[in-house]
């Protein structure tokens, strides 16, 4: 074999191994609300979902591809388009990581709102369904809990059926399940009435640069909250989706 076609050979064999390279490589998409979404300037916005804060649990070759978006449903995330666009790219030995019911309760929001027992339930049914018809992976997620302590210092749900249809799909369908309900009010409990505060969006006036007035917020997550209930998702995820694991760090 000449000098050239060695250069030729090794060349097409490198470029062969990164085909295969980029063809081997894993996204994982993330379709849910803002419990779960990016935020914009995470620099010095408090405000964090869990999805923005795990691609470091990830390696290098594993991309999060983050779709889920503040205020929207199982409804309003297909109505709006962002499911056709992910099934656009969506690919054999992907997964998809559905998260939805806080905007699914909103009955004065007509656009967002779904009964848990029929619309709710038959959205996340459609979900999985064409995922797997794209040879992807769907894993479900309960939504997390709000930080909603009675007088007693209980913490009281708040989200009704809708986790409850969440495990029926999961068990009918034979979808991994990550019960991140559970998982949180774990968490939320053992921080405590006050303390659970750090999880969450509370200011008082004048002590936030980013906002102006008090807030208090028991739904959304700082980066604190953010980055615990993601420990709690890979931890969860590492027990039930044994694939997942060689893709962690």
């Amino acid at each position: 074999m000449t000098h050239l076609k060695l250069k030729q050979y090794a060349l097409a064999l490198a470029m062969l191994f990164l085909i295969n390279g980029f063809a081997q490589n894993t996204t994982i998409y993330m379709i849910g609300d803002s419990t779960m979404a990016n935020k914009k300037n995470p620099e010095v916005n408090p405000e964090h979902g869990w999805g923005q804060v795990l691609p470091p649990f990830f390696k290098d070759e594993v991309t999060i591809d983050n779709r889920a978006v503040n205020g929207r449903s199982s409804k309003s995330f297909r109505a709006e388009g962002r499911w056709d666009a992910i099934m656009k790219t969506l690919k054999k030995g992907d997964y998809v990581f559905i998260q939805f019911g806080h905007n699914d309760q909103k009955k004065k929001s007509p656009e967002r709102f779904t009964n848990p027992h029929t619309t709710y339930r038959h959205n996340l049914i459609n979900y999985v369904l064409e995922t797997r018809e794209k040879g992807a992976i769907p894993i479900l997620f309960s939504s997390i809990v709000r930080r909603n302590f009675n007088e007693q210092g209980v913490l009281m749900d708040t989200h009704g059926a809708y986790p409850l249809e969440v495990r029926l799909v999961a068990s009918e369908y034979q979808v991994p399940f990550i019960d991140l309900q559970y998982k949180t009010e774990i968490l939320e409990t053992s921080y405590g009435v006050e303390k659970s505060k750090l999880l969450h969006l509370h200011f008082e006036a004048g002590t936030s640069s980013y906002y102006k007035a008090a807030k208090h917020d028991d739904t959304h997550l700082s980066k604190l909250g953010a980055t615990e209930v993601a420990k709690l998702a890979v931890a969860e995820l590492k027990k039930n989706v044994p694939n997942i694991a060689k893709l962690l760090k």
